[in-house]
């Protein structure tokens, strides 16, 4: 493993060469000096993303999946924010039922 880390602009941009501009993936792994694997990666990504479709938030032992699309980078972003309200909302929950519990109390 070769340890180089690609930006998720790069990684559209060269998916998008095989997608939009009619490279096959080994002119466009030439092009980029990036391995066939990774290449077809990014185009299956793009193109799953490009359908609407949902990506992995977390992969086994790998870390989450970046998104490639402005949108998808969105909806991660939004995603989570939701979790992290949805956090403060359980937290303030308890609280607020402990300091109930509290007051309750002769």
């Amino acid at each position: 493993m070769s340890g180089r880390t690609f930006t998720p602009e790069f990684k559209r941009e060269c998916a998008e060469l095989v997608l939009d501009h009619g490279y096959s993936i080994a002119q466009a792994c030439e092009t980029n000096e990036v391995g066939r694997t990774a290449m077809r990666r990014w185009v299956k990504q793009l193109q799953t993303e490009r359908r609407g479709g949902l990506l992995p938030t977390a992969r086994p032992a790998l870390k989450p999946v970046t998104p490639l699309t402005p949108e998808q980078q969105y909806i991660r972003e939004l995603e989570e924010r939701v979790k992290r309200l949805e956090r403060d909302k359980d937290i303030l929950k308890k609280a607020t039922a402990l300091l109930m519990s509290d007051s309750t109390k002769p």
